[in-house]
């Protein structure tokens, strides 16, 4: 797989399941990886940590910060298996926490920013192309 780490870093949100979405959500330029899920027992947004309001504790929003992400090139063919197991399983093994999610075209994988340097190794010993920059 062909990788491209994204720039900046991310903050994954959790809001109450009932909150409207939040107008601290930035701008759909398509410059940077933004979702949005409601479940049943909470909202969850990922976005550039810029994005979150300097109050966000005291509004009720748990975060973490300080993710990567990393974006397969796609699109990808919905008949392709394995291409997750392709990825996590490295990743796994080098013992690096990841947050996976899937768009229509794509894949992406967040991983902690501490954790930089052994997952790009993994993935890249794994046989994958990653590009930075």
């Amino acid at each position: 797989m062909e990788l491209d780490v994204l720039a900046g870093e991310y903050a994954v949100c959790r809001l109450a399941a009932g909150e409207d979405l939040p107008d601290w959500v930035g701008p759909r330029d398509g410059s940077r990886l933004c979702a949005i899920t409601w479940a049943g027992t909470e909202l969850s947004v990922l976005c550039p940590s810029e994005w979150l309001p300097p109050t966000a504790d005291a509004a009720g929003i748990r975060a973490t910060l300080g993710w990567l992400a990393l974006r397969v090139r796609g699109p990808l063919d919905f008949v392709l298996v394995g291409v997750l197991a392709s990825l996590l399983d490295p990743l796994r093994d080098a013992e690096v926490s990841v947050l996976a999610m899937s768009t229509f075209d794509t894949d992406y994988l967040l991983f902690p920013a501490a954790s930089r340097e052994p997952a790009l190794a993994a993935l890249r010993e794994a046989g994958h192309t990653v590009a930075e920059g």
